[in-house]
């Protein structure tokens, strides 16, 4: 199982307590963040970029590109592709969202290329929170080169997640989730169907992760980079 051969890997990281960027090369460290938007991803990939892994952000090669797309609507940054997508309720926003989706596929495959090629390579990835819908060979083959982590968010911090998109939207693939009612206004109908979509992700991301660990427990201001790496390491090891 990929998963295995990672917690060997993560050990390594780990007892070296981060100070050896040749541990990285011997044993490649290989980690996927997945979870719904404000989850942690990017917070928790920066750390581990900032101790000498070598991490990409998906959201950032999606915005690439989709860059003259974005350029076109004076659009720029996460912020701007989420302005270009529109509310789920806008004429535009299911071809944009199936462009999206089209260009995250891209990325995957690309990451994953790379990574069958070069073996011997290290790298976190800051997925987005629609990772789900890439298709069911890019999540196996994202499974096989990669220890999958899911960041878990409790019933009160979905709330957070909720409050945040709704005053600083990110990009969501509604995928159907988006239902509106009579006289109920965007905002309103984001505020109902957002914990839907949550739920039927979390059965998704639980099912492709190696491990899960819950947000609430890495909000801890005093964890690093090798805190967080331990936390995955005994977390696997609870689940053998």
């Amino acid at each position: 199982m990929p998963g295995l051969l990672l917690e060997c890997e993560v050990h390594a990281i780990v007892g070296s307590s981060m100070n050896s960027a040749e541990t990285i090369r011997h044993k490649p460290l290989r980690l996927a963040l997945i979870g719904m938007s404000g989850a942690g991803k990017t917070f928790w990939t920066k750390k581990l970029a900032e101790s000498g892994i070598p991490a990409t952000s998906c959201d950032d090669r999606i915005e690439q590109k989709l860059a003259p797309r974005l350029a076109a609507g004076g659009y720029a940054g996460i912020n701007g592709v989420a302005a270009w997508m529109g509310w789920p309720d806008s004429l535009t926003y299911g071809q944009r969202e199936s462009d999206y989706l089209t260009e995250e596929i891209h990325t995957l495959d690309e990451v994953l290329t790379e990574l069958e090629k070069h073996r011997e390579k290290s790298l976190v990835l800051d997925t987005t929170g629609s990772l789900i819908y890439i298709g069911n060979n890019l999540l196996m083959r994202l499974r096989r080169q990669m220890t999958i982590v899911y960041l878990a968010a409790s019933a009160q911090e979905q709330q957070l997640l909720i409050e945040r998109y709704l005053n600083d939207p990110k990009p969501v693939l509604w995928r159907g989730a988006f239902q509106p009612r009579p006289k109920e206004s965007p905002r309103e109908t984001v505020a109902r169907c957002y914990p839907a979509l949550i739920a039927a992700r979390r059965q998704s991301y639980e099912a492709l992760a190696h491990c899960t660990l819950q947000v609430a427990v890495l909000r801890d201001g005093s964890l690093d980079a090798a805190a967080f790496l331990k936390t995955i390491q005994c977390q696997i090891e609870g689940t053998r």
